[in-house]
Formats: C-alpha cells, structure tokens, sequence
C-alpha cells in the first residue's frame, strides 16, 4: 500500500494545479471514483493485520475528508471567479433610461390634478391628505351622515370586515376626500384653507364612472368667510381652468349633508351640432358641488359654528380631464392603452403654471 502522507500530497497538489472545472473533476474521479487511488487504498485494507488495517483505514478516511473539502473549497473558488468574470463581461448600467425619455406622457389625470392644484394654491389653498381606508366616524357619521341616513346608499361602498368578521367597527375605502377635512379641523383651531386631493371608492363602473376615482375636495374656515366668497373662488377657478376669461357660471340650489346651503355648479356651453363646447351658450354643465359647512360638521369636529363659519366645494378630476380634453369615456383612463396615453397624454415639461399659462 502506498503511504497516506505521500498520497496526501500528491492529491492536495493535483487539487490545487487543476487549471478549470473539467481539470478539477478528473482529479475527483482519480481520488475518489471507484478506481480512484483512494478507493484502490481501501479495497486493500482486507490483506492487513486487524491493528494496522484499523489504523489504515482511520488514516484513509480522513485522507479522503480532506481532499473531499479540498475539491469543494476549489470549485467554490472556481465558480465564483468565473462568475466575476462574467459579470464584469455582460455589466449593464442600470442608470440607463430603458426607453428614450421622449416616449414618455403624463397621465391626463396627473396632468389635471396639477392644474387644478396649480390655480387654487394662488388663492392660498395648501394641500393636505389622508389615508384611503377610513373608519366610518370620518367617512360618514362626523359629515352629516349618521347610519340611518339614505345618502349613505348613494355611496355604494367598499365596506372592509370589522375585527372578527364583525359588521361594528368596519372599516370602509373612503368614497370621497371628506374625511381629510375631518382630519384638518381635528388637528387645531381655525382658520382653515386647504384642497385636498386623493383616490376615492364607489360601486360604480359605467362610461361616466369608475369603482376607483379622484376627487379634489376644498376647504375654507374662518369668522369672515361667506357665500359671496364661495361664488367669487368657483367662479375664478372654473374660468380660469378652463381658460375662458367670460366663462357663464351659475350656482344652482342642492343638497349635501355636510353643506348648508348647498349649491350645484354649472358653466355654460353649447351643443349645437351634436358636439359639446364650453363658453357661451343656451346650455348649462354641472362640473361640481358646493356649499357652506354645516354647523353639525364643525360642531362634531369641535369648532364653535357660533363664531366660525366657511365653505366647501368638490369635483371629479377625471370629469374635469373629459370636459376639458375632450375624453368621451371614463373607463379609457384605466385600460393601460399606450395609444390612448400618447394621444392624450402630456410632454413631461407641459407642467401647468400661472404664469406659463394652463394647458388648454
């Protein structure tokens, strides 16, 4: 039999002078395959005395731990160098534009959230937001609609389980942005000045509405406010959204829980010929919802009504976008549809400002 020491390192070397994985896998078959040095070792353990065939066998079972060790160790070796390699061959730079950056469109409703903002943060409105999911105190019963009220069944709501299953304490995806103003009058005294844009839920999937829309809400609160400045903002607003500088805006009698008195807001337009234009004209579009808050609203947000009063007003961003872009249905807005987007959508330097001009 052959000495281990010598056996040793002779294997040892062979693993390590292997030059690539094909080398170093005909040293394994050469020391460990059947025919292999060290099985040939252990196949002549038989022809021994009992003492040295025990200590033989010790010897060559550690032998082959050891080069077993040795041949992974080698391979890991190999395999991360080879990896190195390649990475270092077909590196990518991933701060690269995957697309040329020309293709790209702002989303009409990206677009018209930001003129919207655009012309109300001039009149001092700030922004402010709040969670999707609401609870019902703010979505509902803190404005006006307690449990039993049948405007809550013009919500058709996306109600979420309560804890265990249970109806009480069930959480709802808010079906308007409200409940931020809620938020705002919770978080301290007046005055208060702010719009608030966001997603909102209902039930609803039609060519004029979608389960899934965007409202941008706004609020004004303070000991002076009253409805004449109501009209004289929406009436700017509107005229200055849509860009007509003698823009009809009329204010017509409604009902909101949470506003008293409540009004409807139409401009006028015509639609000779089958085809709708906005400005002058013998007919009226409702483009949103107004009103001064009720007191029950300020009261249940802890503000004296007898010393604060003020308005608030709401609109849908993806009827604004169809009115003023000509878009004839909701549901396109959420197809994905890359024709759609470039026909519709905006250079990323369309960016709408006061003095740069809305676009139109």
């Amino acid at each position: 039999m052959e000495s281990v020491d010598k056996l040793r390192e002779e294997l040892l070397a062979a693993v390590e002078a292997a030059g690539d994985l094909d080398a170093l896998e005909q040293v394994r078959v050469a020391a460990l395959g059947k025919k292999g040095r060290i099985t040939d070792q252990m196949k002549g353990l038989g022809a021994l005395d009992p003492d040295q065939r025990r200590a033989t066998g010790q010897a060559l079972n550690t032998l082959k731990d050891a080069v077993a060790e040795a041949l992974d160790a080698r391979k890991a070796a190999m395999e991360g160098a080879a990896l190195d390699a390649r990475l270092g061959e077909e590196r990518i730079d991933v701060t690269l534009p995957v697309r040329p950056e020309e293709t790209g469109r702002i989303h009409p409703i990206s677009q018209v959230i930001e003129e919207i903002v655009t012309v109300l943060g001039d009149m001092g409105f700030g922004i402010a937001e709040g969670p999707d999911v609401e609870d019902d105190w703010h979505n509902f019963t803190a404005l006006n609609i307690p449990a039993d009220h049948p405007a809550r069944q013009d919500h058709d709501t996306f109600y979420l389980p309560g804890p265990d299953g249970a109806d009480a304490g069930r959480l709802v995806l808010r079906t308007h942005t409200s409940p931020v103003q809620i938020r705002t009058m919770q978080a301290g005294p007046p005055p208060y000045r702010v719009i608030v844009p966001g997603r909102t839920y209902r039930c609803d999937y039609d060519a004029t509405h979608s389960p899934m829309f965007h409202q941008v809400e706004g609020l004004l609160v303070d000991e002076k406010t009253h409805m004449g400045h109501l009209k004289g903002c929406l009436e700017d607003f509107c005229r200055a959204f849509f860009g007509i500088d003698d823009l009809p805006v009329r204010f017509r009698p409604s009902y909101f829980p949470f506003t008293e008195p409540s009004a409807e807001v139409d401009i006028g337009c015509t639609r000779e010929g089958g085809e709708l234009k906005i400005g002058r004209g013998g007919d009226w579009l409702e483009v949103l919802g107004a009103g001064m808050v009720n007191p029950n609203v300020l009261r249940n947000c802890g503000v004296d009504p007898e010393k604060y009063q003020g308005f608030a007003f709401g609109m849908g961003v993806e009827r604004m976008a169809m009115l003023k872009y000509g878009v004839p249905d909701l549901r396109t807005f959420y197809e994905s549809d890359l024709r759609w987007l470039r026909h519709y959508g905006f250079a990323s330097l369309d960016m709408p400002t006061l003095t740069g001009g809305l676009n139109r």
